[in-house]
Parts: structure tokens; sequence; C-alpha cells
């Protein structure tokens, strides 16, 4: 039996975890000899039980670890336990890690230089735009973003990191088997298919519930360096996650939000307990200034990888209007601008086209660029578009706008 093979079995076992497997291993030497001795030998351990005891030795007739086996090698996933090379060297350092991880997809360089993202499932734009930048940055520069593959932050910061091409790693809070039903399928496809990774110390068809996602947030800070929150109401799982990296020794950085949102709560309790407080990516990495010396760090912005946008004169103003990571209501646009309607939705719609700009529900608009990614040349034109609207849209008797006054 191998290794690998004896962890999988003892991950099965119910009533053992990965520190009654560690006080075994000490007294019988390794898990292959735990597999081979008695219910009574075990039991003389300190913090074996009866239950547990009873379970191990039973393994033979109670475990479908062959079955397992199968399963795995199908599914083209592997298996590795704590002296695998690609096992995440910093899981190692923690009172708890798993016996065996099931990855699919590629581990880089024991996930030397990882950071955590975590937040809540159902948070506002500025905290979903916000952890695509951050996923997006901490990719380009190659660190690698690890999160937990959950609707909201998550998804946002493996989204952001794979639009920088970057390493980003999904820990799972179930089985495999169920990664279909949590309806995060395709991303985990892109993930692999961008030499990323999926990961889960789960058996493969152990259902998600309320053990199993703390389970899965102590792998998610104890794998990295860091865990960056970036919103959280007080209740949020990402506190639990930001509570482990603490006990793991390891930085826990969080977001301010509106003091008055409660997607900001959890993030602001953070801070006041003594987590720092981030506003940029520089904030992070200079804690980690040995990894990335100020003049070895690239930057990069999300929108357009360093490309300048085009706007003439109305589109950069109408664009002015809209602040930062802020959601503005198209009347303050128009107030303002102090232009008619008809052109600044005409030109708001331009500004989508060119991704300077989002709609959101309620004629709401974010903004998605920076002020340094924006230029006005002299020879910019109005957009075709536009200028067919403002044509199109004179009543009758008046004189159409003319867009080159604009």
């Amino acid at each position: 039996m191998t290794r690998a093979e004896a962890c999988l079995i003892l991950n099965m076992v119910d009533h053992v975890g990965p520190i009654t497997v560690r006080r075994l291993s000490e007294k019988f030497g390794s898990p292959e000899a735990i597999l081979e001795a008695s219910s009574s030998d075990l039991k003389s351990v300190q913090g074996v039980g009866v239950k547990s005891a009873q379970a191990i030795s039973a393994w033979r007739t109670t475990i479908a670890w062959e079955e397992e086996l199968k399963q795995v090698e199908q599914s083209g996933m592997r298996l590795i336990h704590q002296e695998d090379p690609d096992y995440p060297v910093h899981l190692k350092e923690i009172h708890d890690p798993p016996l065996i991880l099931y990855v699919r997809g590629k581990l880089e360089n024991g996930e030397k230089n990882s950071l955590a993202i975590v937040g809540m499932r159902h948070p506002s734009h500025y905290g979903m735009e916000q952890a695509r930048t951050f996923g997006y940055q901490f990719g380009n520069i190659g660190m690698s973003v690890v999160s937990g593959l959950a609707l909201g932050i998550d998804t946002a910061s493996h989204r952001g990191c794979l639009q920088a091409k970057g390493h980003t790693v999904a820990v799972l809070g179930f089985g495999f088997q169920y990664l279909a039903k949590a309806g995060s399928a395709k991303l985990a496809d892109d993930i692999v298919e961008a030499g990323g990774a999926i990961i889960s110390e789960f058996p493969f068809k152990r259902p998600p519930d309320r053990q199993t996602f703390p389970m899965r947030n102590r792998i998610v800070s104890g794998m990295t360096l860091g865990t960056i929150v970036v919103e959280a109401g007080i209740n949020s799982g990402a506190l639990i996650t930001a509570n482990f990296a603490l006990d793991q020794g390891r930085q826990v950085f969080a977001m301010p939000g509106r003091i008055d949102s409660p997607q900001s709560l959890g993030c602001h309790k953070l801070i006041q307990t003594g987590a720092k407080l981030i506003q940029c990516v520089e904030d992070v990495l200079e804690e980690f200034e040995y990894l990335f010396p100020k003049n070895q760090r690239a930057s990069a912005a999300p929108n357009g990888e360093g490309m300048t946008i085009k706007l003439t004169e109305t589109e950069k103003m109408i664009l002015d209007a809209v602040p930062p990571n802020e959601e503005t209501e198209i009347d303050a646009v128009m107030s303002a601008c102090d232009l008619p309607p008809s052109v600044v939705s005409a030109t708001l719609m331009v500004l989508e086209m060119k991704r300077a700009v989002r709609q959101l529900p309620g004629k709401r608009y974010v903004r998605l660029v920076s002020q340094a990614s924006v230029s006005t040349p002299t020879d910019a034109k109005t957009h075709p578009r536009l200028e067919s609207f403002l044509r199109e849209s004179a009543t009758e008797g008046d004189e159409p706008l003319d867009p080159s006054r604009l």
C-alpha cells in the first residue's frame, strides 16, 4: 500500500481527523502502520477514543477506497499527501493540515507566493470590482490568488486573476461530485484550462454541510501568506477565514467601505481589532517586501491591460461626472454636465461600448477606468452611433445638435 492510499483511507474514516492521525503516526511510525494496528493498540494512544479506534480497525470492510481511487482517476484528478513535493508548503505549517488533497489542475511551486481573497456571496458592485481588481493585479505580478469558488467576492477574485493570465487556486467545501450542483463548474473549468487548480480535502462524494465550509476556510488561509477580506457582513464566513489566518500566524488585510453599508461591517470590525486597512495592492505588497521589492514590481490596471481609451471632450466630461467606485444615477450625471438628456444618454451608451462605464439596474452607472487610462486627443471624433442618435433625436422643427460643438 502506498502512502497516498493509506492517507486516502484514513481520510475516509469517520471520527478521525488530521490531529488524531498525527498522534497515531507518532506512535506507530506511518499511516500505513496505523491501518495494521489492532483496535486495542489504537485505543492506547492519548486522545483516541473507542469509536475512532473501532472505525480505523474496521477499514477493510467499511471503506470503499478502491472505488474512490477509480473515481479520482476517471475524473482526471490526482491525490497528494503532505510528503508530496506539490503539497502547499504553508499548509504543512498549520495545526491540522489535511491528510490528503484531491487536485484537479496544477499547483505551482508549492504555492509559496499566494494570497487569499475572500468575502461575502452577495457583495455590492464596489466589492465585486475591488475583488476583481486585486485578483488581476496579484495575478499580473505572479502571485497565486486563492479563494473558495463561491459566488460573489470569490468568483470576482478568481476571474480577475484569470483576466491577467495569472495562477489561481479554488478550494472546495465539498467533494468533487458536488461541483456541478454548486453552479461553479464553468469557472472551475476555466481555472484548470488556464493552468490553475481546484482542490478539496473531502472524499469524492462528501456533500457540503455546516462543517465542511469552515474546514475549507482553514485551507484557504493556511496555504497562503495572508488573507484579504474585501467585503463581509458581521456574520460572514469570510470572518471565519480571517480568524483562522490569525490563529495560523498569517497576515490579515481588510478593505474599508461605507460606514452605513452592511457589507462592510465585518471588514470594519477586523480593522478595529488589528487587521491592516488596505486601499491598494501596494498596501499588501509592502508587508512582503522581501518577495517583491518596489523596484521590481509590475503595475497594471485590470481594464484594457494598460491600453489608453481615447475620448472626445464630451465623453470625458460625462465620464468625469461618474466618480470612481461609486454608483451614480443618470440624473446626477445630467446635473453635473448641464447637457441635454439625449446627449447624456447617448454618450453613456458610447462609454459603455468603450468599456469605460457599466450600467447597473435603475439607470445607475459605475466607472471602470482610471483617470490615467483616458486621453482626449484633438483629432478624436464623435462616435458614429452617437452622431446618428443626435440627428435622429431632434424633434420636428428643431435643428439637430451639432456633435462638433459638444
